[in-house]
């Protein structure tokens, strides 16, 4: 039996859903409007206006755009890579092992967390530096290649599988790497997808770092390549900057458009909060 309470919690949920849904819909909304429309109508609404491209064309030849996806494209692919490859073995480490130090260690891991990125900008900026990497996509790349929020999620997870899998795939010769990635990556699957997700979707977005250490096109990624829509001689072209950033956003809206479902499971299952 439906209570009045249980109607108005109902009420307040679905309207709370429609003040956030309208809150992230809007500023798109807007954005597209602008992109598709001329310059003049961008601050006014005519059902009437005509369409055009010309904004993502004007924007499309401002900036090789082509160039700087590659660049992202490469980014992303790089520091996913590199993080997975180095976070699933501590964390199966943390997990499974016993090593001396071990509390301690994950005590730092978890202590990364509470640091923000930015605090570190000038000594990751002078380490890089040192390296010989500035302007290069590995300079951008090489401070995230290891994951606090990696580690500590992949070890909760590998924390949860039987530890009877170890003993019958030792009993089938199974060597140590054979059993992280033929035993626990696996069954982590949902976790490794979520944090996949997290990942791609920062690195794409992140600006500040990657404009610290990059000062030519064969290296600045997406997000650094629109700074150059800044203002001109006849002020902010609003037109021409929401289409390049619907070109730059473009490739996350469409991938979480065609995986949303994975998307939210997957989180789901990992426990992300």
């Amino acid at each position: 039996m439906v209570t009045d309470t249980s109607r108005v919690d109902r009420a307040l949920f679905v309207t709370g859903a429609w003040v956030l849904a309208l809150i992230w819909v809007l500023p798109l909304a807007w954005a597209i409007w602008s992109a598709i429309h001329p310059p003049a109508f961008v601050t006014r609404f005519d059902p009437l206006a005509p369409l055009t491209v010309e904004n993502f064309v004007g924007a499309w030849n401002a900036a090789p755009f082509g160039r700087y996806l590659l660049n992202t494209v490469l980014l992303v692919s790089l520091v996913l890579g590199a993080q997975l490859l180095l976070c699933i073995h501590a964390a199966f480490a943390f997990a499974r092992l016993e090593f001396p130090g071990k509390s301690i260690l994950f005590a730092l891991v978890l202590l990364q967390l509470m640091v923000t990125p930015d605090i570190l900008l000038v000594r990751n900026y002078a380490t890089v530096a040192s390296l010989g990497l500035l302007d290069t996509i590995l300079a951008i790349g090489l401070p995230y290649f290891a994951s606090a929020f990696a580690i500590f999620l992949l070890r909760q997870t590998f924390k949860t599988i039987p530890k009877e899998l170890d003993d019958a795939a030792r009993v089938e010769g199974v060597t140590l790497l054979g059993l992280i990635w033929r035993v626990y990556v696996p069954l982590a699957k949902p976790t490794i997808l979520a944090f996949a997700l997290v990942s791609v979707s920062h690195h794409w977005n992140n600006f500040v770092w990657p404009l610290i250490v990059t000062s030519s096109v064969e290296t600045r990624p997406l997000t650094v390549g629109l700074s150059i829509f800044a203002t001109t001689d006849s002020g902010i072209e609003w037109s021409t900057i929401t289409a390049a950033t619907l070109i730059t956003s473009a490739p996350l809206l469409v991938g979480f458009l065609l995986f949303q479902r994975q998307f939210v499971q997957s989180f789901m299952r990992a426990g992300i909060k």
